[in-house]
């Protein structure tokens, strides 16, 4: 056996049956070994025994389902695209017109007769244009021995569409109290059915946006430096293994590398989630799309552009994105029995009134079982309780990307946050200090002359303590890694680390040590003062606990979840957080990838839950059960979640918590009524018992039922907009 590994892009899938559809025909091919496709991300990963099959022939099979292979990611894009404005185009027209088929129905516009076929001209656009798809679909299904919901569409429909064509130009085929059309029912079926599709299909298109921003992340160019010393601009993928590059203060890092010359503050918080920036200096290691705040920097290049940290989170995205997630289809798999069961059942009812010689009657009962069996409250049971519970949930300050992950919050035995500006609020402040306030107008007015997060914090303490007045300042030298160097009426002023004191030969004074080593041992920051070769004190610097953060891990706890802290910060800050929480489990400095890993480890035992705002948080949130992420995170975050916290409410997890509860309870509710619905009108349809009772159910009244049934639906999901939980 030669094993060979083929990923292909595939565009034409309008839904997940068409995904399940191309593993089931691939898999029965022989030299496929194994196949993985993904209607989220348009791609398929195949494996197969390149000696019994080729790439050429799964190309060739997969066109033969009536799919494209794209060779290429922009391709497949605008292939999306065109398919998208196609299926917002079909809904539009299928919502408007079936929206004046109704208006003509409980209208006297027009004479009666001329009003019936006006109806059926603009129900014939829906049925066979905007629902044309359905066909389409319903024909690839069987082809693949497979019955979905697109069959069942097709089938109830196209019963309702055509009794109803007959009913209006053959009425003598039927008794006059039996003439009555159906064109708004099977219109009103393929327009809330293409809602479905159109919103999932604009889930679908804004799933792949995070990649787009991710990969703007790395700069595009690079000041490559020549073998004789001159700068010359390239493009950061055409550099080499060994390539020299300056990075300038101000810009990003456009691959991996280490530093040769120079030393800077590079803000890492896209990869490690740290709230400050990191001082690196010769040999340290910097990472593509991080930030250098200050200083110039030359590195050599250690990895091609398509092997940085950055191109691997990226790849880690996109096998997230493709997951299969763990959802029941629970009506396309009822489908697969319920649909050929009533076809069965249809023609056992035409053949066995044909043989009593009842011809008509076999007609209309074949037909009413056809028509009651319509997948309208079948087809509405999810989607309304979705629409209701999404509706709700942005009314307790919950966005619901994903509706789908409902059904699984209520099962997921472990919750995993991030650190910084999840639990925490993410920025850097000054809790307290020993500095005397007279010493505060000439701190501030030299830490306002630097953009380091450190001087705007101990600039914001200051302002809301005192209103200071500027102060000239001379020689100001902000040194990278360590702090800022000034002179003030000609004295020596330094404001920084314990290095930059050392360097200037000053020691911390007995009177300020204490202080200055007890928010050392709290975790906290902490950045030194001195004047004239005397130390004036220090700031203690933290990053607070959000007011809600205690009380959601207590509350989770009760419901038997597992909080886990998982940060790229350091052990001490890390343990000190999750101390304060009661959180018992942590995983600290971590990179995006080890974050990825944790969550993979934790699925092989239960279902997760990843609350993170950060760009480095994307992959763990999307690859988790369940992706959160705050409003106020970075973009890239909230487009690979399922779930954004409007309000940057913690407690809005448990709400979410709660909201699965229920949504499931109703969707639950409304399966049970859309199966006893037909379980019991089915056999009333077929005249079951006619014989006895006499009862037999017409199309008029399995219209009616049919309807019936869906209002019921509908109301019945209506509750969760007031229910109280």
């Amino acid at each position: 056996m030669s094993k060979e590994k083929i990923n292909l892009n595939i565009s034409g899938m309008t839904c997940v049956n068409c995904s399940n559809g191309i593993e089931n025909f691939l898999k029965r091919q022989d030299g496929v070994i194994d196949t993985k496709v993904s209607f989220a991300s348009s791609e398929g990963e195949f494996t197969i025994d390149s000696k019994l099959y080729s790439k050429d022939k799964l190309v060739a099979n997969i066109e033969k389902l009536g799919y494209k292979v794209e060779d290429d990611f922009e391709k497949l894009e605008q292939e999306q695209i065109r398919s998208f404005q196609k299926l917002k185009q079909l809904f539009t027209t299928s919502m408007s017109l079936t929206i004046v088929i109704f208006a003509l129905m409980f209208s006297n516009i027009f004479e009666d007769e001329l009003n019936k076929k006006i109806i059926f001209i603009f129900a014939t656009i829906v049925q066979f244009y905007c629902g044309g798809r359905f066909y389409n679909l319903a024909y690839k299904a069987l082809s693949n021995k497979n019955f979905d919901m697109n069959v069942l569409v097709a089938l109830g429909t196209s019963a309702a569409y055509f009794y109803s064509v007959f009913v209006l130009f053959a009425p003598w085929l039927f008794p006059e109290n039996l003439r009555f059309v159906y064109f708004d029912g099977a219109a009103v079926i393929i327009s809330f059915i293409l809602l479905g599709r159109y919103l999932e299909e604009r889930s679908k298109q804004k799933a792949s946006d995070f990649l787009k921003k991710l990969m703007n992340l790395a700069p595009q160019e690079a000041n490559l430096i020549q073998e004789d010393g001159n700068i010359k601009t390239v493009l950061a993928n055409s550099l080499e293994v060994g390539n020299k590059v300056l990075i300038k203060s101000g810009e990003k890092i456009p691959i991996d590398g280490k530093i040769i010359e120079g030393k800077a503050d590079i803000d890492t918080s896209m990869i490690t989630g740290e709230s400050m920036p990191v001082f690196k200096e010769l040999d340290d290691e910097v990472l593509s799309g991080t930030l250098n705040t200050n200083g110039v920097i030359k590195i050599e290049v250690l990895t091609k552009s398509k092997d940085t940290t950055l191109s691997k989170i990226i790849q880690l995205l996109k096998s997230a994105q493709s997951k299969q997630i763990p959802i029941s289809r629970f009506a396309d798999k009822v489908a697969n029995i319920f649909v050929p069961s009533v076809i069965a059942i249809s023609i056992l009812t035409f053949v066995v009134w044909s043989l009593l010689g009842d011809m008509q009657t076999a007609i209309l009962a074949s037909i009413s079982v056809l028509i009651i069996s319509c997948p309208c409250a079948l087809g509405l049971a999810t989607p309304i309780a979705i629409v209701s519970s999404v509706s709700r949930g942005a009314k307790e300050g919950l966005l619901i990307k994903n509706p789908e992950v409902l059904e699984i919050i209520k099962d997921i035995k472990y919750a995993v946050f991030d650190k910084t500006g999840t639990l925490t609020k993410g920025e850097i402040s000054v809790e307290t200090t020993d500095i005397d306030e007279k010493y505060f107008n000439t701190i501030a007015s030299i830490e306002k002359l630097s953009e380091h997060p450190i001087s705007k914090a101990i600039v914001s303490y200051i302002e809301n303590k005192k209103t200071f007045e500027n102060i000239e300042i001379e020689d100001v030298e902000i040194i990278a890694g360590k702090g800022i160097k000034a002179k003030v009426e000609g004295k020596l002023v330094l404001l920084g680390n314990e290095k930059l004191l050392s360097e200037h030969d000053i020691s911390i004074q007995d009177k300020h040590k204490k202080f200055y080593e007890e928010q050392l041992n709290k975790s906290n920051g902490a950045i030194l003062a001195s004047i004239e070769n005397e130390t004036i004190g220090s700031f203690s610097l933290v990053d607070k606990l959000k007011d809600d953060a205690k009380e959601l891990i207590s509350n989770i706890k009760k419901r038997g979840i597992t909080p886990i802290l998982l940060t790229g910060d350091n052990k001490i800050t890390a343990s000190k957080i999750a101390s304060k929480l009661d959180i018992k489990e942590v995983y600290s400095e971590v990179i995006p990838t080890q974050k990825y890993d944790v969550i993979l480890k934790l699925q092989e035992k239960a279902k997760v839950m990843f609350v993170g705002d950060g760009i480095n948080d994307a992959p763990s949130i999307k690859q988790a059960d369940i992706g959160v992420t705050l409003n106020s995170g970075s973009d890239i975050s909230k487009d690979a979640g399922d779930i954004i916290l409007i309000n940057n409410e913690l407690l809005s997890v448990e709400k979410s918590i709660k909201l699965s509860v229920e949504s499931i309870k109703i969707i639950k509710q409304n399966l049970f009524w859309a199966f006893a619905y037909n379980t019991l009108g089915i056999p009333l349809a077929a005249g079951v018992l006619y014989p006895a009772f006499g009862l037999m159910l017409s199309p008029m009244y399995a219209g009616i039922a049919m309807s019936f049934s869906s209002v019921a639906v509908v109301l019945n999901s209506l509750r969760l907009k007031v229910k109280k939980f």
